[in-house]
């Protein structure tokens, strides 16, 4: 199933999620790429009719702090869905290789044991111009990481 395909499907009938909290928690690093998802994100929400005071937005340094800074916002109660956002680019070093591996098993375990879906959101690229065609309006990747979060919200409410 293609991105577009799966936006396809989710935005048949949007449902009224004003009354839903969402949490995003974004990194410091490659703001530029990382700000473009938020305001996707931002935009993708608010046509399913979430107020902007119910997206609570938290900044940390990179992207394995972004486990901590959805643990933080999950546990709290506060949000019903939590969307990691970063971006990790391939530089000479294997440090790439534990960045990656290590934020997405950590966001891996909050997401399987944690109480509310928290949504994997880091791009994990090989150059700056990868990263800015998943950000860009070619393949919203904000959107998509959004419509990821409205669709498990709604999981989670079919069992209310």
């Amino acid at each position: 199933m293609s991105q577009y395909t799966f936006l396809r499907e989710a935005e048949g009938e949007k449902p009224d999620l004003s009354f839903m909290r969402f949490g995003v928690v974004t990194t410091e690093w490659n703001a530029h790429i990382v700000d473009t998802m938020l305001a996707q994100v931002r935009s993708t929400l608010a046509e399913y009719g979430v107020p902007e005071n119910n997206i609570t937005v938290r900044r940390v340094p990179g992207s394995f702090e972004l486990i901590y800074g959805c643990a933080q916002l999950a546990q709290r109660g506060y949000v019903d869905a939590v969307i990691a956002l970063g971006c990790v680019i391939k530089g000479d070093t294997p440090h790439f290789d534990y960045i990656c591996l290590g934020t997405t098993e950590g966001l891996v375990r909050l997401n399987a044991t944690g109480k509310v879906p928290v949504i994997n959101g880091v791009l994990t690229v090989n150059d700056e111009q990868q990263a800015l065609d998943r950000a860009g309006e070619k393949m919203n990747k904000g959107r998509e990481f959004a419509m990821t979060a409205v669709k498990m919200v709604q999981f989670v409410q079919s069992f209310e």
